[in-house]
């Protein structure tokens, strides 16, 4: 089994940047993918990003991973009220999915 424990949530203002991370504990030697998505108010979960190794930057969100520590960030800037969801960490094995509890974030004046 697969733990994920997310942290780095909060509340800030429109424009302004939160870096979350997701260090995941247990079975990891053979989690391949990890990464991020984000459920808004009424809205369905949506993907981030998924990666292996290094780095993933989609606009404003840059998700990047450190193996040696089984932990995967995602820096966000310029954030914008619309952002406002609960992130959720995402780890893959070959035969199994694991998600954390989620984290919210709020951005709002």
């Amino acid at each position: 089994q697969v733990q994920l424990v997310e942290s780095g949530g909060g509340l800030v203002q429109p424009g302004g940047s939160l870096r979350l991370s997701c260090a995941a504990s247990g079975t990891t030697l053979r989690l391949n993918a990890m990464g991020w998505y984000r459920q808004a108010p009424g809205k369905q979960r949506e993907l981030i990003a998924l990666i292996t190794s290094g780095n993933s930057v989609k606009g404003r969100f840059t998700i990047s991973r450190d193996n040696a520590k089984n932990t995967v960030y995602l820096q966000m800037n310029s954030l914008k009220p619309e952002d406002t969801a609960v992130y959720y960490c995402n780890a893959r094995s070959a035969q199994n999915t694991y998600w954390g509890q989620g984290t919210q974030v709020t951005v709002s004046s």
